[in-house]
């Protein structure tokens, strides 16, 4: 078993909760996620399994697509609803003027990185300074969102969708919300629906998967190169990661043998063709 597995992550678990429980029952300890998804969120985490971790580091993430429902009249150091309640006080929320705020997000988005995230700064990570009280300047992040649009809207609560550039951090966009709103809220609930081409409705979650009713996505069905045929005469210097010559128009080439796939090669100059990935061991 060689390739992905996109799987429904529920909540309540970590991204390394479900690499553990997939470890069992696939009996295999070659497994990794490609990406992390907070322990509070649900949806999409895709796994790599044996091979397919050999080219995890050629997966190109561009943007993600998120819901989220976010709660008024609550503020928590976290973001969040699993952190510490700072302040709480009942709010009001005009919807025409919710609409537009979530409008004027549309675009560049600079933001704050969560003092509870993962991103190192001086080689500890951010959240390490927050539970032992800390001072550190929090890192400025760039993205990008493309679109964001209310589902729902109540008196207490509303949801969104959002679509976002990779990386970006929807406990900061609530955040930044709620400040240009002047209202108190967080982030309630989060479900990562798309990550890419990838969608929640092809995912599986873990009952699935130990029920054999799942679909392993192969390695070339995500790298998407076009694949080609390993001649003998150039076995002998793939398989040793050399530098080959190929008369080739496209810039990426994924070496099959016998539909084995074999290692993944970059256009270095001309036709001149260098190693990204073995995948063969």
């Amino acid at each position: 078993m060689n390739g992905f597995i996109l799987v429904n992550k529920k909540k309540d678990m970590t991204s390394r909760d479900v690499v553990n429980i997939l470890t069992k029952i696939l009996n295999t300890k070659k497994i990794g996620h490609t990406g992390t998804l907070d322990p509070f969120a649900e949806g999409i985490l895709l796994i790599a399994v044996n091979k397919g971790l050999k080219v995890v580091k050629l997966l190109n993430y561009k943007d993600k697509e998120y819901i989220a429902k976010v709660k008024l009249g609550i503020k928590t150091d976290t973001l969040d609803m699993t952190g510490n309640i700072l302040e709480e006080k009942k709010e009001e929320l005009n919807k025409e003027e919710l609409l537009e705020v979530l409008k004027s997000f549309i675009g560049d988005y600079s933001y704050e990185v969560p003092i509870y995230s993962a991103i190192k700064v001086n080689g500890k990570k951010l959240y390490e300074y927050a539970r032992n009280n800390q001072k550190v300047e929090l890192p400025i992040k760039n993205s990008y969102i493309y679109d964001i649009k209310l589902i729902d809207f109540k008196d207490n609560s509303f949801t969104f969708s959002v679509k976002v550039s990779n990386g970006t951090y929807i406990r900061a966009l609530v955040r930044d919300i709620s400040k240009k709103l002047n209202k108190l809220m967080t982030l309630e609930e989060l479900t990562r629906t798309k990550v890419d081409n990838l969608l929640i409705e092809n995912s599986y979650t873990l009952e699935d998967i130990k029920n054999n009713n799942f679909k392993l996505l192969k390695i070339n069905d995500l790298l998407n190169y076009k694949e080609v045929e390993l001649e003998r005469d150039l076995e002998d210097k793939v398989l040793n990661g050399n530098k080959i010559k190929l008369d080739e128009k496209e810039n990426n080439i994924l070496f099959i043998k016998e539909k084995e796939e074999i290692a993944v090669y970059t256009r270095e100059e001309c036709d001149i063709f260098k190693i990204l990935a073995m995948i063969k061991v």
